[in-house]
């Protein structure tokens, strides 16, 4: 049987490093921190959407985790490679 406590503790952990590199960009202040700002929020409502309608047509929780968690992972990629 699944257990998605582990996929969930491991998306809290790759979050909070997103979470560190957004803060750093965005104290930075800039253009650079107004468009992250606004990416962060298109972001959060595409994901929020996208887990909305896997979960609608017979998606698992697990699938939208590991989703949440390869879109973290695209984030994490972009945000160190600036």
């Amino acid at each position: 049987m699944y257990n998605p406590f582990f996929s969930s503790l491991m998306l809290a952990f790759e979050a909070q490093k997103v979470i560190e590199l957004r803060l750093v960009r965005i104290a930075w202040g800039g253009s650079e921190a107004q468009s992250e700002m606004q990416s962060m929020v298109s972001e959060k409502l595409g994901a929020a959407i996208e887990a909305a309608g896997t979960l609608m047509t017979g998606g698992s929780p697990e699938g939208v985790i590991s989703r949440y968690r390869e879109h973290v992972a695209a984030n994490t990629r972009r945000l160190t490679a600036a």
